[in-house]
């Protein structure tokens, strides 16, 4: 089982992520984890903090010559903002009195956090809770990303919408409907969808999105948005329907619903399905050569919990940032009245953003039920494994149902 943990404060000297089970003698770069991190920072409507911040993972351990050891693999990402924050993110006792923050922000962890862990500085919840620290997530799921390309799975995104501006054409429908399957790798979905300053598949619709960031930048508003994650080169077999805590949809849901701010998730045509009749919405079971395929992908590349080894597709929902320039109603906790919300350095709009960690997020997933299934010690092992079980699994299953 392999496991990851992150930690780390927006403001602290840097983010740790701890990645653990990972085979060995798999080939990894500080390059290729960085590749990942410099996407998470694009995205028009991105704040102040992007122009400061270059992120950059430094490999500290459980790698050799470019290569895993089977070790735990620990990152180190720097933050370069510190140096404006030694004071007031010290770990020992300050050396004079710092300020503590006793207005809450609607939207965010800042009065539940403090209510929970008893702090009487919003700072402290600030500071863990803050999107910063999907920083670390990506660097650790890219370990597992790297893996998953080791087998032809791959993972990417676009952006569906921003403040409710829709492309024309749902281009999630050629992964849903059967004509375009598996034509298009999740890769080339992503080249694609970076080259737009939003992450969209429509230019028409880009300018549209950026025209609308504008206007929420000049009112001191914030937007949300939808995007869509698909897994391209998907084995069938990964899940399971035994135990609720093996079934790879309700994980799936569960990483990226641990996104900061979103606030939905659908697979597969999602809640759309309860619109239908069951033969509209089902996929057909097609015997192609030596393997089950369905007409359409209507479910999403799941079905009974288990990836059929069609395309995953999921599709998230990104509440707007809870910053506002134009702040909201709030209380201050030090004196219980009635004032404006706190204001915090932040993004306009984060769904592009969103977006690639929800793939990070979706690969060390998929990562994770791949190596249940197929792991080993080492890459070759693992690799043997996978063989044997895509060179067999047909000839079994036939051979079984030949003897009734």
């Amino acid at each position: 089982m392999i496991e990851f943990t992150t930690a780390g404060e927006s403001h602290g000297k840097g983010l740790v992520a701890v990645v653990s089970g990972i085979p060995s003698n798999l080939i990894i770069s500080e390059e290729y984890i960085n590749q990942h991190l410099k996407r998470r920072q694009l995205g028009y409507g991105r704040g102040l903090r992007m122009k400061i911040e270059s992120d950059t993972a430094e490999i500290l351990t459980g790698v050799r010559f470019a290569k895993t050891l089977g070790s735990p693999i620990s990152l180190f990402i720097k933050n370069k903002d510190w140096e404006n924050w030694i004071e007031k993110m010290s770990v020992g006792l300050p050396a004079k009195d710092v300020e503590k923050i006793s207005i809450p922000r609607p939207g965010h962890a800042d009065l539940v956090g403090t209510m929970k862990y008893g702090y009487d500085d919003i700072r402290n919840s600030i500071e863990r809770s803050s999107a910063r620290e999907t920083a670390a997530r990506v660097a650790a799921c890219s370990v597992a990303r790297k893996l998953l390309s080791e087998f032809g799975i791959e993972v990417g995104s676009y952006v569906e919408s921003i403040g409710g501006i829709y492309p024309k054409e749902n281009y999630a429908g050629r992964y849903l409907e059967g004509s375009n399957l598996k034509n298009m790798s999740a890769d080339k979905l992503n080249l694609l969808a970076d080259q737009s300053d939003v992450r969209v598949m429509d230019e028409v619709q880009g300018k549209k999105i950026i025209s609308k960031i504008k206007q929420a930048k000049k009112l001191g508003d914030t937007l949300g948005g939808t995007f869509y994650v698909i897994v391209t080169g998907m084995p069938a077999g990964l899940g399971s329907f035994v135990d609720y805590n093996s079934r790879l949809d309700a994980e799936l849901s569960k990483s990226i619903m641990s996104i900061q701010a979103v606030k939905g998730v659908e697979i597969g045509l999602g809640f759309a399905a309860a619109n239908y009749f069951g033969s509209q919405v089902h996929d057909e079971i097609i015997l192609k050569g030596n393997e089950f395929t369905r007409k359409t992908n209507h479910a999403g590349g799941i079905e009974g919990s288990i990836s059929t080894g069609l395309p995953i597709i999921i599709r998230g929902a990104m509440k707007p940032i809870s910053t506002l320039m134009s702040p909201l109603q709030s209380v201050d906790l030090s004196t219980m009245k009635k004032v404006d919300a706190r204001r915090e350095r932040s993004d306009f709009v984060a769904v592009p953003a969103c977006a690639v960690i929800a793939e990070s997020m979706a690969a060390w997933t998929v990562a994770k039920y791949f190596l249940t299934k197929f792991g080993g010690d080492s890459i070759e092992e693992v690799k043997e494994n996978y063989r044997n079980y895509y060179k067999n699994v047909f000839r079994i299953t036939k051979k079984n149902f030949s003897r009734r």
